[in-house]
């Protein structure tokens, strides 16, 4: 977070002062655990990563999310989307000049 980044030099009550935010909502934040989203991105991403290894890295979001949809795990394709580019992953595209 911006504030544990700048707590150091300048205290916590100060930086929530300038950016307009209660101290309060700064240490609920820090008290919550992950959201219901980041624990399902993670398990998603594990499978993706799997399924992505496992075809020798060249199936793209639409070959994943068609896999994962065979294998059981229901996840809307633009959601393979993005944790594949949040993972770094990439299908390999075809060459248009054989």
């Amino acid at each position: 977070m911006f504030i544990d980044k700048h707590r150091a030099g300048h205290g916590v009550e100060s930086v929530c002062k300038e950016l307009q935010v209660a101290p309060s909502t700064y240490y609920a934040a820090k008290k919550r655990g992950p959201s219901k989203r980041a624990l399902t991105d993670a398990i998603t991403t594990e499978k993706i990563a799997t399924a992505h290894a496992s075809n020798y890295g060249v199936y793209g979001a639409r070959k994943i999310h068609a896999q994962l949809t065979r294998e059981g795990h229901q996840v809307a394709r633009c959601t393979v989307e993005r944790l594949m580019r949040n993972a770094g992953l990439r299908g390999i595209t075809r060459s248009k000049n054989p």
